[in-house]
């Protein structure tokens, strides 16, 4: 326990933000509700910060916690608390959420108050999943999710934005339905909604497969996985700036959080069985979604299926039962966090000015803009995994631990990094390099003050954690100790 409840104020500070937002903004004047915002966010952050300051690495307990009677009827407890796997992901949340506040500063004009209000509500909401000790708790802040990204992507997104919000939905909730049916089964097969006590019941195999398989869509939609991945290509081109950042950066990283929640610990047994299924998929989104993303032309297209690549990595490292595997996509799930992040609000700067993501209608950026062009060429290489950036070190050890598991497993995932290389760095070419293609980029302008901030604090971060990656890693190694032991025990029952 702590002296003041921090997760439950990270997760219901930003939501009365939002709220209050709502109340006082005003198309007429929305500086009120930009300033709110801010001030919100920037408070829902600090809040987050004694998880750093105050988190002791050497146990695998959920710590900060909090527990409280919910539906008392039903044993479904507000049960709040953090290890050192979801830590890093709260304060990942809030952190990008200043970000993206900071980013629609000028650029959203019409209808302020709902779409800050909208980030600020979602960031609470996605805080109360990584959060979650109960199932049922869980369940809900999962599927709370939706309905602010849905509200971005319907009203704030481009010509085809109804689309691509109901395309969200639709994929999203289907998968997550099956989840609620496993859950009601844990429940009934316990009588509680408890994840730890979930993690220690036996259960015969034919369950577990079905368990498995009914967690495993409704993750493997949110990762996105190949080949229920696309929702995500659309939903990204049509999302404004911010909703991008915030899907890419943390939304995606529900799917793979929930894998280290339910799958592997509840089900270890059809894990290990259905593991080659999972290795399988993972390597395809690996190579042929970044394949995929070479030919495309939309910037945004290229970045969001670079995402599903990128997530690839993170399920295989998952599946190999690994110590350094599983340490190896946790941080390239947070690497991803800031790289994918910084690309999407680069290409928003580019698209605020031109009103185009066309690669073709871009070429010379770099003699107009070179500071912006200096900070996307560190984010580009990042994308590739240049040793010295983070994108490199999550990357390199899940094909360090691959290598351990199958040396043709290891040998697939490593085409990631050419592929990454060469699409990544292919639009940078196009884009940046060169002469001044026409007389639209001429006129150009480089960053100002408020984007030089936000993203060096993203580059920052990025080197940070490419060059020293100690402090992320050490305080995951216990937690994921713990949780590959209750992958490698069998919850068969013993037989009579």
């Amino acid at each position: 326990m702590h002296a003041y409840p921090i997760l439950s104020i990270a997760i219901w500070l930003p939501i009365l933000f939002g709220l209050l937002v709502l109340a006082i903004g005003s198309d007429r004047n929305p500086a009120p509700a930009r300033w709110i915002a801010l001030i919100g966010s920037v408070a829902s952050f600090i809040v987050t910060i004694p998880l750093i300051t105050s988190f002791d690495p050497g146990t695998a307990d959920l710590q900060f916690v909090e527990q409280g009677t919910w539906i008392e009827r039903f044993h479904i407890m507000y049960h709040l608390g953090v290890d050192g796997i979801s830590m890093w992901f709260v304060v990942l949340t809030a952190l990008i959420t200043v970000i993206v506040v900071i980013s629609a500063w000028e650029v959203i004009t019409k209808n302020v108050a709902q779409y800050m209000a909208a980030f600020l509500i979602l960031s609470g909401i996605m805080v109360g999943v990584f959060s979650a000790a109960d199932g049922m708790l869980f369940y809900v802040f999962f599927e709370a999710t939706l309905i602010p990204m849905y509200i971005i992507i319907g009203v704030w997104g481009g010509a085809n934005r109804v689309y691509a919000a109901f395309k969200f939905f639709l994929y999203t909730l289907a998968g997550s339905l099956l989840m609620l049916v496993a859950l009601l089964y844990l429940y009934i097969e316990t009588g509680s909604f408890d994840l730890a006590m979930w993690q220690h019941t036996q259960i015969a195999m034919t369950p577990q497969v079905l368990l498995f398989i009914a967690f495993f869509l409704a993750f493997a939609v949110k990762v996105p996985m190949w080949p229920v991945h696309t929702w995500l290509p659309d939903a990204h081109v049509e999302a404004p700036t911010g909703g991008s950042v915030v899907l890419a950066a943390i939304m995606l990283k529900l799917g793979a959080y929930g894998f280290l929640r339910f799958s592997l610990p509840i089900t270890p047994d059809a894990s290990h069985f259905l593991a080659p299924v999972v290795i399988a998929l993972s390597l395809i989104a690996v190579i042929y979604i970044g394949l995929v993303a070479m030919v495309q032309a939309d910037m945004k297209k290229l970045v969001a299926y670079s995402s599903i690549a990128h997530m690839g990595f993170v399920t295989l490292g998952f599946f190999i039962f690994n110590q350094l595997g599983a340490e190896g996509a946790i941080v390239q799930m947070i690497s991803h966090g800031f790289v994918s992040g910084a690309m999407f609000l680069s290409i928003g700067v580019l698209y605020d000015r031109m009103h185009s993501r066309q690669i073709a209608d871009y070429g010379g950026v770099v003699n107009v803009m070179p500071k912006f062009a200096a900070f996307m060429m560190l984010f580009a290489m990042a994308n590739c995994g240049l040793p010295g950036t983070s994108g490199f070190v999550g990357e390199f050890m899940v094909i360090l631990a691959a290598v351990q598991h199958n040396f043709w497993i290891a040998s697939g995932a490593a085409v990631t990094l050419i592929l990454g290389a060469a699409y990544t760095l292919w639009m940078y070419k196009r884009v940046y390099f060169g002469a001044t293609a026409n007389d639209h980029v001429k006129s150009l302008l480089d960053i100002n003050r408020r984007e030089f901030f936000m993203l060096a604090v993203l580059a920052a971060l990025t080197l940070f954690m490419g060059l020293y990656p100690k402090p992320f890693t050490d305080v995951m190694h216990v937690s994921v100790e713990n949780l590959l032991s209750h992958v490698a025990q069998s919850k068969l029952p013993l037989p009579q």
